[in-house]
């Protein structure tokens, strides 16, 4: 029997998400302006938050002046809070609407055909209107590596929107590296999104910004096993919806050497985030595994 905590839980995850499908008919400007006034709410409400933010980028920028990065923070949570309001169209909307708004550029061939493919999705904010996209423009079954929502009502409804354009198949972790790679043999692009501190466990310390930051090394790791190639993936938030560029395949990619191969990773995501530094999901703690003995960075 829910206690009545879990019934209003339920009720304002409800809400929430009735929210949601209303807020995607508006105009996307109107969208974009109600995510700016809720990112500079976030930014002053939680403090907890943009304090790691603010950390993250003083350990990443140090060049830059404390007013530059008070600057970047705020542009941070703008830019998070307008990509969450833009699931409500990406997820909701007319399939036409979200076409036209989406816009693939770049090496796009490279996504056709049958060849194994890894594709490098690194978490900058608009990376669900990169699923959709790919999915809705250039449709072919793909998979990705899903860890479930604590809130069964909010994994369902994410669930749905990431799966409402083509065939995305979910992996659980607890599933293991098998299925994946057969799946990938076969032909189904794997998206994956391993530039986040998933702790110590499976991971190697690997430099990012110069700090050695726990990183999975599973982008080499896949790309081997499927005898793929990697391509990257860049969602990038515009005036006008989202441009998502398709990059190159790396050519050099994987070597023998995994923990090589993450470092060069790392050092690549760093050029991809110096076109737009804001729009990287900078509220992670990106550095909380540290080595042994050194102390937290937050």
């Amino acid at each position: 029997m829910k206690t009545p905590g879990q019934w209003l839980g339920q009720l304002t995850t409800r809400a929430g998400i009735a929210l949601m499908q209303a807020l995607a008919f508006l105009p996307l400007s109107w969208i974009r302006a109600l995510g700016s006034v809720l990112g500079w709410l976030l930014y002053g409400l939680v403090g907890s938050r943009r304090r790691v933010v603010q950390a993250n980028f003083a350990l990443c920028f140090p060049a830059l002046d404390e007013a530059a990065r008070r600057r970047l923070t705020r542009q941070t949570f703008v830019y998070f809070a307008q990509a969450w309001l833009d699931r409500s169209w990406l997820w909701h909307a007319p399939q036409a609407w979200v076409r036209r708004r989406v816009r693939l550029t770049g090496a796009v061939q490279e996504l056709a055909g049958n060849e194994p493919t890894v594709i490098f999705l690194p978490h900058f904010v608009g990376l669900d209107a990169a699923w959709a996209g790919v999915a809705q423009q250039l449709p072919r079954s793909s998979t990705t590596i899903y860890t479930d929502q604590s809130n069964k009502l909010v994994d369902q409804w994410i669930l749905r929107g990431r799966q409402r354009f083509g065939h995305l198949r979910l992996f659980g972790r607890a599933e293991g590296v098998k299925p994946i790679v057969a799946a990938l043999r076969q032909g189904q692009p794997l998206y994956l999104l391993p530039d986040m501190d998933f702790g110590p466990d499976e991971s190697v310390m690997v430099p990012f910004y110069g700090v050695q930051a726990a990183t999975v090394p599973s982008l080499s790791r896949f790309a081997r096993l499927g005898r793929a190639k990697v391509l990257p993936l860049l969602p990038r938030i515009t005036a006008s919806g989202y441009e998502v560029q398709v990059l190159p395949a790396w050519p050099d990619f994987p070597s023998d050497d995994p923990v090589a191969d993450t470092a060069l990773m790392n050092a690549r995501l760093q050029d991809y985030i110096a076109s737009m530094p804001a729009q990287y999901y900078w509220v992670h703690k990106r550095f909380k595994t540290r080595p042994e003995g050194e102390p937290s960075l937050y």
